[in-house]
């Protein structure tokens, strides 16, 4: 299944950097999403845009992952060229990402 099956997303910038919060639809689902929802796997997703690193922050009692994606905007929103590699078209890559539902306890 997709992570958007499961979650939906919300995104901001911060100067050069990407903020990507993953949100549980159902809370039950969160350890799931926890489990695959890597800072390895984020990294390899937006290999080609960031440039430096990842952090994720777990915010369980919320069913949320945040993360911070660090030299990811081309120098930020007001300095890059590149047409909306910001904001919506990030959180969508992130719910197209493949959840192994067999681990779903």
């Amino acid at each position: 299944m997709l992570l958007r099956d499961i979650a939906h997303s919300r995104t901001g910038d911060k100067g050069n950097r990407s903020i990507i919060s993953v949100i549980a639809y159902d809370i039950n689902d969160f350890s799931l999403i926890e489990s695959q929802v890597t800072i390895e796997r984020v990294k390899l997703l937006y290999k080609d845009i960031v440039k430096g690193r990842v952090e994720r922050f777990s915010l369980p009692q919320l069913g949320a992952l945040n993360f911070i994606l660090h030299d990811a905007l081309g120098g930020g929103v007001t300095k890059s060229l590149a047409l909306d590699a910001h904001g919506k078209s990030l959180s969508s890559a992130i719910l197209s990402m493949e959840i192994d539902q067999s681990m779903k306890s």
